[in-house]
């Protein structure tokens, strides 16, 4: 294996600009019933619109310099190359944090809470809170580029994080996920349990409420139970495609950037505690720039491959985690877990509920979110 670590800056071909903006301009769009709102997908208007500012008044070298803005590098963890931002704080004792994104998120869904998290000194907090960041990219997701093989699931990224912390020199980290982040940052305490300190997570689809085990006369756990029927019913199609068919659905994504921004942008209307629009929760340019890192690496496929490989599991019991955990429950997300439940396997030393946000905290409410991490590590700091 290399275990070399090469510095990284995003550099996109204005060919593929130009190949973008003809694909834009060039878009087939559909029919539909006038009275056709939202419950039958994103409506063409609002699309037409948000795909017009996309190429015309979006500004991708604008984002770009952002995102290069930190410090990025890339490396070969488990046969495939890898990249993360690695962004150290000026504080020397500051505590290694792993930040993993989940599904359909990436490195811009951290951007916000990277100074608040690195040097809360500089950003009216207490400087013993400090983190040094490691964020990466999962395999097959964007800006680590499409994977080659089958095979990839959450046990095997949490390897390969566990491997990525000691390469950089870390002993002692902790670790912070949502979605399919959350899943591998629980599962890095399985992996690696005696340099993890602490998880924090904001997803535990394990622990949501069920009408076979919840106490439908608890009000949180009735809540839990009919988040979970409106997923099924309602919003899980994109999981239902991708854990069976996802070759299927890659095609019309890779080869038209108007699907893949339906594709996503759904998510973050329906996923957040969005009123009308996606970006009543996100920044425009933001949800753009997330869209436009799945589109120029080409990775809607081997992303969507990461539900096909963990099917198998959904729903199954998941082995006890004695990794000291910290869970932060956001309203407006697609699950909502219930403590009672998430101690039957999980080691629960904090539980925050807070009255706003959804599934990207760290987009929709990084203040809430960079003041839940630094209170749950404080107690895990030190040997």
């Amino acid at each position: 294996m290399n275990n070399a670590i090469t510095p990284f800056r995003v550099d996109v071909p204005q060919a593929d600009l130009d190949d973008l903006e003809r694909r834009l301009r060039n878009t087939r769009w559909p029919e539909e019933p006038a009275d056709a709102g939202w419950e039958f997908g994103i409506p063409v208007g609002y699309l037409r619109d948000l795909a017009g500012y996309w190429r015309t008044e979006y500004d991708w070298r604008a984002q770009e310099r952002r995102l290069n803005a930190v410090p990025q590098f890339t490396t070969e963890l488990d046969g495939h190359t890898v990249h993360f931002a690695h962004v150290r704080s000026p504080e020397p004792d500051a505590l290694p944090l792993l930040l993993t994104h989940g599904w359909p998120g990436s490195l811009v869904e951290y951007l916000d809470v990277i100074g608040p998290l690195t040097d809360p000194r500089a950003h009216g907090g207490d400087p013993a809170d400090a983190f040094h960041l490691v964020i990466p990219s999962a395999p097959g997701f964007t800006l680590s580029g499409p994977t080659r093989e089958t095979g990839w699931s959450v046990a095997r990224v949490a390897r390969a994080w566990a491997e990525l912390m000691r390469r950089l020199g870390y002993d002692r980290y902790g670790a912070h996920g949502g979605d399919f982040g959350a899943l591998i940052s629980r599962q890095l305490g399985l992996a690696d349990p005696e340099h993890l300190v602490a998880v924090h997570l904001t997803t535990l689809f394990s622990a949501s409420a069920t009408p076979d085990n919840a106490d439908l006369s608890d009000e949180t756990e009735r809540r839990s139970v009919e988040k979970g029927y409106r997923y099924e019913y309602e919003l899980g199609g994109y999981a239902a495609i991708q854990s069976t068919r996802p070759r299927l659905v890659a095609y019309a994504l890779t080869d038209s950037p108007v699907a893949q921004l339906a594709w996503i942008a759904d998510g973050f209307r329906e996923w957040t505690a969005a009123k009308d629009v996606p970006e009543d929760a996100v920044d425009r340019d933001t949800l753009l720039t997330n869209v436009m890192l799945y589109w120029l690496t080409g990775t809607a496929g081997s992303s969507a491959r990461y539900y096909k490989e963990g099917v198998e599991t959904w729903g199954e019991p998941e082995p006890p985690s004695g990794v000291p955990t910290a869970v932060a429950v956001f309203p407006d997300d697609i699950a909502l877990p219930v403590r009672r439940l998430a101690e039957r396997d999980n080691t629960i030393v904090r539980w925050t509920e807070f009255d706003r946000g959804g599934h990207f905290p760290a987009l929709e409410q990084p203040e809430l979110l960079v003041g839940d991490l630094r209170a749950a590590f404080r107690d895990h700091r030190r040997c």
